[in-house]
């Protein structure tokens, strides 16, 4: 008589030790940031200089969107685990680091700007790292309501961060604000320092070494045996004839490997249109709509207040679903109604209708956004998924600075109108794209 055995079930992701501490750390570290800004800018504000205001808020976004794809090849190099402690940590001395010094003296725009710099390069290792994390701490069918949780502790941060990081800057100002900032990230560090990271589901190729995956297998019971999925020692070791790829070569593989796949191709053409569509108006043009419309600040956060609202409604959705039917066909559609309320928005005369159409396009977009995310993660390779992450994350980090100016002088020009109904075209592309991929539409999440 043979017994079979029984696979366990799964553990849901938000009664998962190690995904609790992962969003523990993620959330630190996003509230970090909310406070990490608000002071920022105004420790540059009080140094009395319009154009050097400016030069310090974009200062960041330079080293973020040149070094991305870098960050996401150290992830898969060294482990996306090791990667994010290591960037939490630095931010963390140059942020408390630069309060120490807001003690001594008054904040000038030379110490604000290289310390914006040095922050966005440690943001361009941190990004694809804290992504690729989730594939390594989870089973792939909880990874779709993974990305639900964070969308949650996205927008929670959002919330909290922003008030509390006014409240320090009015009570301390901006020293005691980023130092605020500065224990956030360190509260990250002991969080991360407790996952238990899940090896490869094969040899380490394209990138890690066995070594260092190794090193992260801290469960006795995730270590594979010889004879399951341990490399051999031909494998483990490269002959006098193989040579370890070189950084370069890995991210040229990673780009290669993406535009070879079936799915991830497409997502990124979805991702990087829906992005240039959406941003401009959500961020810039809804300032210069609101004066227009002489909503006022008010009138805009009751905006910003209801775009917040739907899509912490589609993260909350995703996160107790945890799956969603038809997924990659839910996206496409998902991003063509967002993109018709993105239009709407710039003709509504009042401010209840224009937040109720935003939660609307908050709603949709939320959902796209959590499927087009859990999609990339499960159908991703996991050694590739630091480098996969890196590029769907810079589309949004590279295209946010460059799409405020364009929508502030595309405006300037022809009004808030016909600017949301080309934005709103260019989101609806990435949708309508998407259709056109018979592997797309056919995506399925893991039950």
């Amino acid at each position: 008589m043979t017994v079979t055995a029984v696979e366990a079930p799964e553990r849901p992701a938000h009664r998962d030790p190690d995904v609790l501490r992962w969003l523990g750390a993620y959330t630190a570290s996003m509230v970090g940031d909310s406070i990490y800004f608000m002071a920022l800018a105004w420790a540059a504000a009080r140094t009395g200089s319009a154009s050097g205001t400016g030069l310090v808020l974009a200062a960041g976004s330079i080293p973020r969107a040149l070094l991305m794809l870098g960050g996401g090849v150290l992830a898969d190099r060294l482990g996306p685990r090791r990667v994010v402690i290591g960037s939490d940590a630095a931010r963390a001395v140059l942020v408390l680091g630069l309060a120490a010094v807001l003690v001594l003296t008054a904040p000038t725009v030379g110490v604000l700007v290289a310390v914006a710099l040095l922050f966005g390069a440690v943001d361009a290792l941190f990004l694809p790292a804290v992504g690729a994390l989730p594939a390594r701490i989870s089973p792939p069918g909880q990874l779709a309501r993974i990305q639900g949780l964070r969308g949650l502790a996205a927008r929670g941060a959002s919330i909290v961060g922003a008030p509390l990081g006014g409240v320090a800057v009015a009570t301390g100002g901006p020293v005691l604000a980023f130092a605020t900032a500065g224990a956030l990230f360190a509260l990250s560090l002991p969080l991360l320092l407790g996952l238990r990271i899940r090896p490869l589901p094969g040899p380490v190729k394209h990138g890690g070494t066995v070594a260092d995956d190794h090193e992260e297998r801290t469960a006795t019971e995730e270590r594979p045996t010889v004879t399951e999925e341990r490399p051999t020692a031909t494998e483990e070791r490269p002959t006098a004839t193989e040579e370890k790829p070189t950084a370069r070569q890995d991210l040229v593989d990673g780009l290669r490997y993406i535009r070879r796949h079936p799915l991830l191709g497409p997502l990124m053409i979805v991702i990087g249109l829906s992005e240039l569509g959406f941003v401009g108006p959500l961020n810039l043009g809804l300032i210069l709509l609101s004066e227009q419309r002489g909503w006022g600040a008010a009138g805009m956060g009751w905006i910003v207040a209801g775009f917040a609202s739907g899509a912490a409604g589609a993260a909350l959705l995703i996160a107790v679903r945890g799956r969603v039917p038809r997924a990659g066909l839910v996206m496409c559609l998902t991003v063509l109604v967002g993109a018709t309320g993105i239009a709407a928005v710039a003709q509504i005369p009042s401010v209840p209708l224009a937040a109720a159409t935003a939660a609307v396009v908050g709603l949709f977009i939320g959902l796209a956004g959590a499927l087009c995310g859990a999609l990339v993660q499960t159908v991703a390779d996991p050694a590739y998924l630091g480098r996969v992450t890196s590029v769907s994350t810079l589309f949004t980090y590279a295209l946010i600075p460059l799409s405020y100016p364009a929508t502030g002088a595309a405006i300037a020009l022809w009004g808030t109108g016909p600017v949301y109904a080309v934005s709103a075209a260019v989101c609806a592309a990435g949708g309508a794209v998407g259709l056109t991929f018979t592997a797309l539409r056919r995506a399925e999440l893991p039950r």
